[in-house]
């Protein structure tokens, strides 16, 4: 119906029970009504749902809201039917009978709202029963999914720009609590939006009171927890990050308080966890002990606080949990107990989901030597086959990675139904068979007549049913269906309950498959800048609500005065300072380059034996220590041994701390997942002196006035006077501006990589040059008389073609053609190649 701007506002405000709008509401709600398409960031607990269940009622039309929780939908929809506003669901808990029935409603405009979860829109006849219905306004909950950048990327949003195209692009509003700014550009490109509004109410929560405390183990946690929680009243929330670890806490916060305590988590059944939800909302339980998966979409406004046992991975995910608490406006508490135990933790997941190439090729080689078709093997039980060290989301992960290279399709639960595809244009592929084939021709026809128009696709039906239009014994439309699944263009899948996989040709080897591993490793990447910037967070000084805001991309603000940080400064040795790097000159910044270097030392040191080790063994090697273990490794002959000995090794592990903040270094769980410090891209090429030291590092005062301080000539800490740096074996850190007497030329470290064991890749990778500058690095090391291997360049295999070759007395090297020549080589591997030969000739 025709309305004005401001038309009727107030009145419809009042259906849903309130007087007023909370900030950013109105605003939102009238570019809705303008015909606008928008993003909405809104704090959680902001009210984002309000911005399309108003004007859905406010105009003819359907509104379709994608939400990725099917709990979340039928409490919304429980919550507008009781306001007597048309609203309905469709997913996975509707028989394929209701669905329909419920799609031919929605048809015939008896609903304003409906929640459908993404993977509905996998198939294109739902996509077709939804267009009939004309969606006046498509609402994408949670919108953050889309991006692989986003902190819960899921497979299904990224399919939301086609599904946008396909409904006729309809008006959109993508909602969220968490985005970024580099996630708020991927949501408006990935869904198509045109000059979309973009509506950012705020991240403060001026009513949490935000609190870091440092606890150097468990038992400093548990402490810490039980006193929090003598001295804090009203309903919570504890996070943990295991289930093992929520049964831990639940019950030394029982023992703690006397009180009934709920859990929460993936582990329990359905019925358990849905109970443990109903008691908290209840109040019959206090305290809720849960992992990640408890808390979305649950709207209780009076938690007053919220404790995180364990860190979680990114910024984004702690403020979204931390958010539950204070909903109501009155003030809560947000508690974040940290350990350096916590980093460890969430590089062990990031490590466990994101899967190598070895690990994608693996599954992939077993599910197709399965014989079962579907295969209805969950992740855990695939993991646990295999005996990998990974967690169930990176088996999902190969799936999906596996999905989108053509090699399998993942299977949803569809109550026991058959499965078809059939990928031909051909009106009917009847004509294929032999016409003695009579079973086989007549199923075919009822099959084609099910799929109708949608070729290139899964179709699902009921086999009993087929076997019933054609009058055709069941077991016989089994038989014929198998027989049709030999022609290249049908695909048939038996009848399944659960979830399932489906290998499209097991006679395609993993080498053939087009997996894009590299997309992975980027997302994998981007998991590990974000745990740096949560530690950032949790060891930084500052204000926490301005830390949030920054994150966020919101730079105005005030401090909020109410963080542990704002009312309780640290000072003295405890007080930590954000500290730029002004200058190459920077004292600063040439211990930085002693770190990087000692790092790079130690790992070109131990590459071929897969070896590291972690913060305590470099900060011991850096300054100089004689423990054991550097004996044992022989550490103390690496030519940065020693050169921070003005250090105590605490101090060293700080600055270690803060050069992984920074992501200038990482952690890899090379030995059973025991942390390993590795050199990032970003820091290789600011130990090279090819990317200047940006950002800030995050070290104690104290130490930053001894490391800035004037050199006295002698070193202020107790371990022994630094060596000095090689110049025979090893690049010095000051190689950007390198003393006369340790200068060494520049292919020599090209040919020092080379003869230490690293690869042509690895070489270029660390030098950031092409291979043909590697071979002319090469030649000019021979020349110089350094030993070169043929086989660093090439395989051997072409070396023994060529030798065998060049045996014929009559091929002379000095007039040797490319053309000629029984392999493929450049004239860059051909000079070098006949060099090596002149070379072990003599």
């Amino acid at each position: 119906m025709p309305i004005t701007v401001e038309h009727d506002l107030k009145h419809y405000l009042t259906r849903f029970g309130l007087i007023n709008f909370r900030a950013g509401q109105h605003e939102v709600i009238r570019t809705i009504l303008s015909d606008g398409d928008c993003v909405c960031i809104m704090p959680t607990g902001g009210g984002k749902s309000l911005c399309y269940q108003l004007p859905s009622i406010m105009r003819e039309g359907l509104t379709l809201v994608v939400s990725p929780l099917i709990a979340l939908m039928k409490d919304q929809v429980d919550a507008m039917t009781g306001l007597e506003i048309a609203a309905t669901h469709i997913n996975s808990s509707l028989s394929p009978e209701d669905q329909q029935e419920r799609l031919q409603q929605i048809a015939d405009g008896q609903f304003d709202l409906v929640y459908v979860a993404p993977e509905r829109f996998r198939s294109s006849r739902f996509i077709q029963s939804i267009s009939a219905a004309k969606v006046q306004l498509l609402a994408i909950d949670e919108a953050h999914c889309v991006s692989q950048w986003g902190h819960d990327f899921r497979p299904d949003y990224a399919r939301l720009g086609q599904v946008r195209k396909r409904l006729g692009q309809p008006q959109t509003i993508a909602l969220t609590a968490t985005a970024t700014p580099d996630v708020r550009q991927d949501i408006i490109q990935l869904l198509g939006l045109q000059n979309p509004k973009v509506f950012i109410t705020g991240f403060a929560r001026p009513n949490l009171h935000y609190e870091v405390l440092d606890c150097s183990n468990r038992r400093e946690k548990d402490q810490a927890l039980q006193q929090f929680l003598k001295q804090t009243e009203g309903p919570g929330i504890i996070y943990a990050s295991s289930r093992e670890r929520c049964s831990e806490v639940a019950e030394l916060v029982s023992q703690s308080t006397g009180l009934p305590v709920g859990i929460y988590h993936a582990g329990l059944e359905q019925h358990e966890r849905k109970q443990s939800q109903d008691d908290f909302m209840a109040g019959d339980t206090n305290v809720v002990v849960a992992t990640v998966a408890f808390g979305m979409g649950i709207d209780k406004s009076n938690v007053r606080f919220v404790v995180h046992y364990n860190m979680p991975g990114s910024l984004e995910a702690y403020y979204q949990e931390a958010g539950r608490a204070g909903r109501d406006g009155k003030p809560a508490h947000c508690l974040l107990l940290f350990s350096p135990g916590d980093r460890h933790i969430q590089e062990f997941f990031i490590e466990s989901s994101y899967p190598s190439a070895e690990t994608v090729a693996r599954v992939y080689e077993y599910l197709r030597q399965l014989d079962t078709d579907p295969i209805q093997l969950t992740q855990n039980e695939l993991k646990e086959r295999l005996q990998l060290d990974l967690a169930a989301d990176g088996i999902g992960n190969c799936e999906h990675l596996l999905e989108q290279a053509g090699a399998l399709e993942r299977l949803e639960p569809r109550q026991n139904m058959a499965a078809v595809r059939i990928d031909s244009n051909l009106h009917t592929l009847v004509d294929l068979l032999p016409k003695q084939a009579a079973v086989q021709r007549k199923v075919l026809r009822g099959v084609e007549k099910i799929v109708g128009t949608r070729r290139h696709e899964r179709v699902f039906f009921q086999p009993h049913g087929l076997a019933e239009s054609l009058e055709i014994q069941s077991l016989a439309i089994t038989r014929a269906l198998r027989e049709l699944s030999r022609l290249d263009t049908f695909d048939y899948v038996p009848p399944f309950r659960g979830k399932a996989v489906h290998i499209l040709n097991k006679h395609l080897p993993f080498e053939q498959l087009d997996v894009d591993v590299v997309a992975l490793e980027r997302r994998k990447e981007a998991e590990y800048s974000k745990l740096n910037h949560m530690i950032r967070y949790a060891r930084g000084p500052r204000c926490r609500q301005l830390e949030i805001l920054r994150y966020f991309g919101q730079t105005s603000g005030q401090p909020c005065d109410n963080c542990d940080n704002c009312l309780t400064p640290k000072s003295g040795s405890d007080s930590l300072a954000s500290v730029t790097v002004d200058s190459p000159e920077d004292p600063l910044h040439q211990t930085v380059l002693i770190a990087l270097s000692g790092i790079a030392r130690i790992a070109q040191r131990f590459h071929q034996r897969k070896l590291g080790f972690g913060k305590q063994i470099v900060a011991q090697m850096l300054c100089g220590s004689k423990s054991a273990k550097i004996s044992k490794w022989k550490l103390q002959e690496l030519s940065t041994f020693g050169l921070l000995s003005q250090l105590t090794q605490n101090e060293a592990i700080c600055l270690l701390d803060a050069l992984l903040e920074e992501g200038l270094i990482g952690q890899s769980e090379i030995d059973r997942f025991k942390p390993v410090l590795r050199l990032t891209e970003s820091g290789k090429r600011v130990m090279h002196g090819d990317f200047e030291l940006l950002g800030e590092l995050t070290l104690p005062v104290t130490l930053v006035a001894k490391l800035r301080q004037p050199d006295t000539g002698k070193p202020t800490g107790t371990n022994q006077k630094p060596r000095p740096v090689s110049t025979v074996v090893e690049q010095p850190f000051t190689s950007p501006t390198p003393k006369p007497d340790e200068f060494r030329a520049d292919y020599y470290w090209t040919w020092r990589l080379l003869a230490e064991g690293f690869s042509t890749t690895q070489c270029i990778a660390i030098r950031y040059t092409q291979f043909d500058t590697i071979l002319d690095h090469l030649l000019r090391a021979m020349e110089d008389g350094l030993e070169v291997d043929p086989h660093w360049i090439l395989p051997a295999e072409q070396l023994r073609i060529l030798d065998d070759f060049l045996r014929d007395p009559h091929r002379l090297p000095e007039k040797l053609a490319l053309h000629e020549l029984p392999v493929e080589l450049s004239q860059g591997e051909l000079q070098l190649y006949l060099k090596c030969r002149e070379t072990s000739s003599k």
